[in-house]
C-alpha cells in the first residue's frame, strides 16, 4: 500500500517500468516536492540507498532544468538519463511529482520508450 499515490497508480508505474525494460529493472521511486516512496526494488538488491538525497537532487534539478532550457530551440525537455559505474538513473517529472527508475545496461531506444510510457501514466494522474 501506498501513501503518495493511489493503489493502482503505483501498480501502473511498476508494471509500466518491468514491462519497459524487464529484468533490467532495478527499482521505482515516486517522488513529489515534499515525500517520495519507493514503490520496487529487485530482490537482490541491499535498501541502502539514500533516496533522501536522491530525490532531494532530481527534483532540484528538473526545476533547474524546466527552467535552464524553457523557451530554448531544443523545446521541452522529456527525461533525463544519468549513467553510473553499476547502472543507470532514469528521471521523468511533471509539475506534481515524477518518478526515478534504476536500471541494468539498456539502449536509448528502451529508455525512450520507458520514458514515453512513464509520461503517460504520470500526465493521467
Amino acid at each position: 500500500m501506498t501513501t503518495l499515490l493511489d493503489d493502482g497508480v503505483a501498480d501502473q508505474v511498476v508494471t509500466t517500468a518491468r514491462t519497459a525494460v524487464g529484468d533490467s529493472l532495478r527499482s521505482v521511486t515516486y517522488f513529489s516536492r515534499d515525500d517520495y516512496e519507493q514503490l520496487y526494488l529487485r530482490g537482490d538488491l541491499e535498501r541502502d540507498a539514500d533516496l533522501g538525497t536522491f530525490v532531494g537532487h532530481e527534483w532540484r534539478e528538473w526545476e533547474t532544468t524546466q527552467s535552464a532550457y524553457a523557451g530554448s530551440e531544443l523545446g521541452a525537455h522529456e527525461y533525463t538519463i544519468r549513467v553510473f559505474e553499476n547502472g543507470f538513473l532514469i528521471r521523468v517529472a511533471v509539475d506534481r511529482g515524477g518518478v526515478f527508475v534504476t536500471t541494468d545496461g539498456l539502449t536509448l531506444k528502451d529508455f525512450e520508450e520507458l520514458a514515453g510510457a512513464l509520461r503517460e501514466v504520470l500526465d493521467g494522474r
